[in-house]
Formats: C-alpha cells, sequence, structure tokens
C-alpha cells in the first residue's frame, strides 16, 4: 500500500479510516461483551475457590516453615511471626480482587485486539477471522491461567516454603536485625510510607496530564505519519485503538507509582538497618529527610525520563549514606568517567531515535523471555528423546513423573542437562554468550531486559566461563554428560564409582558445583507457573514417543523371532540373509526417529 503524502492524502486517509475503524471496534466490543464474563466467571470462580480451600493450609504451613527455619535469626524470626497474620488474612480478599480485576481485563480486551489483529496484512479469510478469532482462544486461555495459578498455589508457594525450612550450611548465617534498631526502623517504615505515598501520588499526577497529551501527540503523529507502530501495517485500526485506549494506560501508570510508593516506604525500614549505625533519634529525623528527599527525586527523574522532559530532577538528592566510600562504590560498579560518558551518549542517542521516530530499530536484535523459554522446552523435547534412546531416563522415570508426579529425575535434571549441553557447546565456541542454536546467540546485550531473566542468565554465563577454563577433553563431556543424571554431586567421592576419567579432586569438586548450581537455578525455574505446564506436555510427549519406540522394538523382535524359526527348514544362508534384512529396516526406523 502507499504511504500518502500531502496534507489532503494524509486527511482523506484519516477520514475514510473512521468508519473502517468504529465498524471494527464495535464489533470487538460485541465478542468481549459475550465472552468477558464468561473469561470472568471461569478466572474468578476458579482462582477464589483454590485460594479460599487452601488457605487453611497455607496459613498452617507458612507458621511451620517459619518457625522450623534457620534462615531467620530469633529476633526477625519472632517479628515474622507478629507481623504474618495480616498478609495471611489479607491474601484471600486481595487474591480474589486480583482475580476479578485480571479476568475483566483479560475476558474484554483479548476478544477486542483480536478482532483488530484479524484485519492483518498476513491473515486470510479477513471476514470470518473478525468474527471467530479472540472467542474460543480468550476462554481456553482463561482455563491456562487458572491451571498455572493452581500450579502456583500446589506447588511453587510448597516449594517455596520446603526451601525456607531446609537446613542451612554451618557456615551460613542466619538473616537478623538488631533488637535495638527495631523501633528505628518501624518508626522511619511508617514515616516513609505517609511521605512517599503523599509525595509520589502527588509528583504522579501533576506528571499524568504531560503523559497524557504527549502520548496522544506522538499516537497521532504517527498515525498521520506513517511511523511507529503503524508503518509496516500502513495505519491499520490499531492506531485507532491505541489512542482512544491510551488515557487506560496512563490511569494504570498512575495507579503503579501509587501501589509502588507504599513499598518504598516499608524499605525504608531496611535501608535504616543497613546504612545507619547510630540508633538515637536526633540523628534519625536527617538522615529519614535525606532518604526520603532522594527517593523522591530519583521517582521524579525517572519519569522526566520517560515522558522525555527535562533531565534530572529539580528536587534534592542529598546523601544519606554517610559512611560509603565513594571511590570504592564507583569502582565496583565500573562506573568510571569513560563508563558514565558511554552510558551518557548511548542514553541520548536512544532517547532522539525514540523521540524521531519509534520505526528506526536497534542494530541488535533483542530476544524476548518467550524465545528464551521456547528454546529451552524445545531443547529438553529433543535431549529427552536421546537420552530415552541411550537408556539414561526410561518409561517408568516417565510413568512416575505422570502418575504419581514424582518429576524430581525429570523436571530438574533433564532441562540442567539440556543447559549442560548449551554450556559445553558455547565454551567450544568463541562466542561472548551462550550459543543457543545455529542461529540463536543470546549475549548480555541482546537477552531480554527482565529482571527474572537477568538472575538465570547472568549465572549460566558464569558458568560458562569457569567450563572453558577447565578445557575439557571429549572423554570427561561424555562421561560429564552421564554423570549428571545418574550419579551425585555432593562430594568428589561421589564420582568414583562413576569411572570419571580425571583423579583430581579439586577439578571434580569445581564441576560438581558448577552442576549443583545449575540444578539449583532449573529448581528455581520449577517454581515458575508456566514451567510445570508446559513440562507436563513436555512429559507426555516423551512417553507417547517411548511406548511407540517400545511397541517398534517388540515388533521388529517378533519379526526377528519368526525369521529365526523359519531359518530351520529354509538354510542358513537364507537365514543370515533374513536377519541382516531385519537389521537394515531397524537402522532405518532408528533414523527416522520410530526408535528412540
Amino acid at each position: 500500500m502507499k504511504v500518502p503524502v500531502g496534507f489532503i492524502e494524509t486527511l482523506w486517509s484519516f477520514v475514510s479510516f473512521l468508519p473502517y475503524f468504529f465498524l471494527l471496534f464495535i464489533l470487538g466490543l460485541l465478542k468481549a461483551a459475550i465472552v468477558g464474563p464468561i473469561a470472568v466467571g471461569i478466572v474468578v470462580i476458579s482462582n477464589s475457590s483454590v485460594i479460599i480451600g487452601l488457605w487453611p493450609a497455607h496459613f498452617l504451613w507458612t507458621y511451620y516453615c517459619v518457625v522450623r527455619t534457620k534462615r531467620l535469626g530469633p529476633v526477625l524470626k519472632i517479628v515474622v511471626l507478629i507481623v504474618l497474620p495480616l498478609p495471611l488474612i489479607l491474601w484471600p480478599i486481595i487474591g480474589t480482587i486480583g482475580s476479578l480485576l485480571g479476568g475483566i481485563s483479560y475476558g474484554f480486551f483479548t476478544p477486542l485486539f483480536a478482532t483488530f489483529e484479524a484485519v492483518g496484512e498476513n491473515v486470510t479469510d479477513k471476514f470470518y477471522h473478525c468474527f471467530a478469532d479472540g472467542c474460543l482462544s480468550t476462554i481456553k486461555g482463561s482455563c491456562t491461567a487458572v491451571q498455572d495459578f493452581i500450579d502456583f498455589c500446589f506447588h511453587s508457594y510448597f516449594s517455596y516454603m520446603d526451601e525456607l525450612s531446609k537446613k542451612v550450611p554451618e557456615d551460613e548465617m542466619p538473616v537478623d536485625i538488631k533488637l535495638e534498631k527495631l523501633p528505628s526502623c518501624i518508626l522511619v517504615s511508617l514515616v516513609g510510607v505517609l511521605v512517599d505515598v503523599a509525595l509520589i501520588t502527588a509528583i504522579a499526577l501533576w506528571k499524568s496530564p504531560y503523559m497524557l497529551f504527549k502520548g496522544w501527540k506522538r499516537l497521532l503523529e504517527d498515525l498521520t505519519g506513517r511511523e511507529g507502530p503503524f508503518l509496516e501495517t500502513v495505519c491499520v485500526p490499531f492506531a485507532g485503538l491505541a489512542i482512544l485506549l491510551w488515557p487506560l494506560a496512563v490511569v494504570g501508570a498512575v495507579t503503579a507509582a501509587i501501589i509502588s510508593s507504599f513499598f518504598l516506604g516499608l524499605y525504608a525500614g531496611v535501608i535504616v538497618h543497613q546504612v545507619f549505625r547510630s540508633c538515637l533519634f536526633r540523628r534519625l529525623i536527617p538522615d529519614g529527610t535525606c532518604l526520603r528527599c532522594f527517593v523522591v527525586s530519583l521517582f521524579d527523574e525517572y519519569v522526566n525520563d520517560l515522558l522525555y522532559l527535562s533531565e534530572g530532577s529539580c528536587l534534592p538528592r542529598p546523601r544519606y549514606r554517610r559512611n560509603m566510600n565513594t571511590s570504592h562504590g564507583r569502582k565496583k560498579l565500573g562506573d568510571n568517567d569513560n563508563d558514565l560518558r558511554i552510558r551518557r551518549e548511548s542514553s541520548l542517542g536512544t532517547k532522539l531515535i525514540s523521540e524521531r521516530s519509534r520505526t528506526l530499530k536497534r542494530a541488535i536484535q533483542q530476544y524476548k523471555p518467550v524465545q528464551v523459554w521456547d528454546w529451552l522446552f524445545k531443547s529438553c523435547e529433543v535431549n529427552g528423546r536421546i537420552l530415552l534412546r541411550e537408556g539414561l531416563i526410561n518409561i517408568k522415570d516417565i510413568e512416575e513423573c505422570i502418575v504419581k508426579g514424582n518429576c524430581k529425575k525429570l523436571g530438574i535434571k533433564l532441562p540442567a542437562w539440556s543447559i549442560l549441553q548449551c554450556l559445553l557447546a558455547s565454551a567450544k565456541s568463541e562466542s561472548s554468550g551462550l550459543v543457543i542454536s545455529d542461529d540463536f546467540e543470546l549475549t548480555r546485550f541482546n537477552s531480554p531486559r527482565d529482571k527474572v531473566f537477568d538472575w538465570f542468565i547472568a549465572p549460566l554465563l558464569i558458568m560458562k566461563e569457569q567450563i572453558k577454563n577447565l578445557q575439557l577433553n571429549v572423554n570427561e563431556e561424555i562421561s560429564l554428560r552421564k554423570i549428571s543424571m545418574e550419579c551425585k554431586n555432593d562430594k568428589p567421592e561421589d564420582w568414583d564409582a562413576c569411572e570419571f576419567p580425571s583423579s583430581d579432586n579439586v577439578r571434580k569438586a569445581q564441576l560438581q558445583a558448577i552442576i549443583r548450581r545449575l540444578q539449583g537455578i532449573v529448581g528455581s525455574m520449577s517454581r515458575v507457573p508456566t514451567f510445570r505446564r508446559r513440562f507436563r506436555n513436555l512429559v507426555k510427549i516423551l512417553y507417547i514417543e517411548a511406548m511407540q519406540a517400545a511397541a517398534s522394538a517388540n515388533h521388529i523382535g517378533g519379526m526377528l523371532n519368526s525369521t529365526i524359526d523359519g531359518a530351520s527348514s529354509i538354510g542358513s544362508g537364507d537365514w543370515k540373509d533374513s536377519v541382516e534384512t531385519v537389521n537394515v529396516s531397524g537402522r532405518r526406523d532408528h533414523d527416522n526417529g520410530n526408535i528412540v
């Protein structure tokens, strides 16, 4: 399609666009009115039933794990036990309200967006998809959301609590607070909540008109100039939908700022305990004031950067960490003058690019978390077939995971084994990141800008460098793959029975630490609700393929037995030819993936 040039063509394109947009918008609203209540009912009824049904177990088990844990010191444990009833009592109310709001948002906006997506350039039979898309898929998505929530309540929560109550190493010090600082921390937290909520709410409300009108200005410029998100599809109706729904985005941003201000105020008590050595109230007042001014000024600067307003903040930003070594802190963070200059230039360039046009893309492709997540399960599926073929896992392990829910071997060791293959391949390459596949390389520059994924990816990059420094030979790599599935990794002597090629105990201990760390990362991943749902689907696929492989093997065995029985009447030469034919057939089936 030709992009309109000139005022007359642009105006005509905009006028002709309006009926098209309003028809799709009305159709999307009708679909949302029909499908939305069903989705809301599924989410609210199911989630609230799970919350209320498991609330007694969650209440008792939380108290039991907190009392039993050795990770918390006595003072902090008493404080937690005193404060704990409040969030536990509020949990059913918050969970039900959150389910209601989430169900309404998902049930209303998903059919509406699907209606507009149905008129995209790559969609065939647009008329049918305008009516069909977003109806059944929204209901299925609601059921999926409920399933993930159930997994979180049944698995993730109890997994976190079990980890809290586990035995801690003797050299690990429990987390505790000093009793003499407790009144100061509570006082600062209460004052921080009052001050932060008031000031941050005022800043958010004051800047919200700027966000509203600057957003509308940007969207209208993209609409009339065919830039931003409207260039590729040349003014699809998403343009009008984005303009119409932009006030909701502003309201959501203000609401998020108000909610986050409450937690920022509470966090002031933690800062007091960390950096304020003096517990006198005469020092607490000026230091607490400096802390509050610093937080509010930082929030104001963040909002200015987000809205492309004047850099910095007009509010003062005093220092509240009196005993901090500035030069050491800068050196530790790599914040020297050169790095600071580069970051400022990069930030300025990104800001100018965003101001000029959103259609300009960065040279580095930014991968999304879902892409990394998809790779992990695809890798587990491929490596699961390999492990089945090599006998490192069997049908019994799969049946225990499906029937009994005992997925410790598959749920932890199979993903860890898959990531280990990635680390070994990345260590051999010249890449600075992780070689996911031939056309997929994950580095610090293109990794998802997600804090949760950063917690997982950063340790993997460190482990890759550790493996690279060890310079494993071929025999050690082969043995390491087998040992990671079959042997324990607690101490170097555990690998003596596994016939590890190297007799160096230091080398063994380093590799065992890497595998333990890798399995710990996978254990944390398994608490993500979507992990269990997708891994169950993966296990079902492996189970079906394992049963087919067993059936094929039995079929080949039966053919072989019948051939041997007929060999006595046929003759020795013909018997050999028959056996060779069966073997060739078996190899061909193996290459085609029927025998794994």
